[in-house]
C-alpha cells in the first residue's frame, strides 16, 4: 500500500489499544451498535495485541498511539498506568495518557508528563463533559506549558452530546492559546468551524481519523468546498494521519485510498500520512 503512494511509511496519531477487560467491553459496545454509535459497526482488526501490532507493522505503520480514554471518574489514572507500560514494550508506540475532571486530576496528569507521555485522548462526547470544567483548566495549562498535543473527540459525530462542537473546544483554546489540539476526525460533522479553529490557532491541527470513507461519507459527507483549505492545512503541517484502528469497519487501507482520492497532490499526501506527525513528535534520544 505505500509503495503504491510513493510513502516511506504511516505514522498514525489515533490508533487505540487498551487493556485486555476494557478492550472487549468496548467491542461489545460496538457490536450492539449502542447509543453513541447509532448504527452497525463491525470491527475489522479483533485480534490479540499482538495480531494487532503485527497487522500495523504490515500495513507500514511505523508510528502509532495507544489512544484511551476516561468516560466516568476513577478511571485515567489507572488508564494511564496501562498505556504508558504499553508504549514502553511496542516499538513505535507514542506515550499515550488521558484525563478527566474528577479531584486529583492535576496530580496524576503531571505524573504521566513526567513518565513522558507525548500524546494524550479525551472524548468529550462519549464522556459527555464539559471541556470547559473548572476541574481541568489547571490540567490544559499543565499541557500547553509542557506542548502535548491532546486528540480531542469534540465533533457530534456519529451522534450529538451535550458539550460536543466547535463552541465549547474553540472557547478552551482562546483561554489558553497555545495550547497543541488535535481535533479528532476532522471535527465531523462541523468540519467548517473546525477547519476554522486549525487556521485561528498556530497549534491546532486536525486528524483524518474515518473522514472521507464511504462509511463517513453515507451519513456526515465532507463538503468539497472545503478541500482548498484543507489541502493547505495540510501542507502547513496541521493535518494528521488517523484511522481509529482497530475499531473500523473496514480494511485499513481505505483510508489512505480514500486520502489519495482527494486528488490533493503527492506532496499534501507525504505530509498527511507522514512528515507532519514526524514534526510534531520529533524522535528522542
Amino acid at each position: 500500500m505505500i509503495d503504491r503512494y510513493g510513502l516511506p511509511g504511516l505514522a498514525d496519531v489515533h490508533t487505540h489499544f487498551l487493556p485486555p477487560r476494557m478492550q472487549r467491553r468496548v467491542w461489545a459496545h460496538f457490536d450492539q451498535a449502542g447509543p453513541l454509535i447509532g448504527r452497525p459497526w463491525p470491527i475489522t482488526y479483533r485480534g490479540t495485541e499482538q495480531e494487532r501490532l503485527d497487522a500495523l507493522r504490515d500495513l507500514g505503520v511505523t508510528m502509532f498511539s495507544a489512544l484511551a480514554y476516561a468516560h466516568r471518574p476513577g478511571m485515567a489514572a489507572d488508564l494511564n498506568t496501562w498505556t504508558l507500560d504499553f508504549a514502553r514494550r511496542s516499538p513505535g508506540c507514542l506515550p499515550s495518557a488521558t484525563f478527566y475532571p474528577e479531584p486529583g486530576v492535576l496530580a496524576y496528569a503531571q505524573e504521566a508528563i513526567d513518565r513522558g507521555a507525548r500524546i494524550w485522548k479525551i472524548h468529550v462526547q462519549v464522556g459527555g463533559f464539559d471541556p470547559r470544567a473548572d476541574e481541568i483548566d489547571p490540567v490544559w495549562g499543565l499541557l500547553s506549558d509542557a506542548g502535548a498535543p491532546v486528540v480531542v473527540h469534540a465533533g457530534s459525530g456519529p451522534v450529538p452530546a451535550a458539550f460536543t462542537g466547535p463552541g465549547p473546544l474553540g472557547e478552551v483554546i482562546a483561554r489558553h492559546p497555545r495550547l497543541s489540539v488535535i481535533v479528532a476526525h476532522t471535527g465531523t460533522p462541523e468540519y467548517d468551524g473546525f477547519l476554522a479553529l486549525a487556521e485561528r490557532y498556530k497549534n491546532v491541527r486536525l486528524d483524518t481519523t474515518m473522514t472521507f470513507t464511504d462509511f463517513t461519507e453515507q451519513t456526515a459527507p465532507f463538503p468539497r468546498d472545503l478541500l482548498p483549505r484543507l489541502r493547505d492545512l495540510g501542507l502547513a503541517g496541521k493535518v494528521l494521519l488517523g484511522s481509529d484502528f482497530p475499531n473500523i469497519p473496514y480494511p485499513y487501507g481505505h483510508q489512505i485510498d480514500v486520502l489519495a482520492r482527494l486528488d490533493l497532490g503527492d506532496d499534501w499526501l507525504r505530509a498527511v500520512c507522514w512528515e507532519n506527525a514526524h514534526s510534531l513528535f520529533p524522535p528522542r534520544g
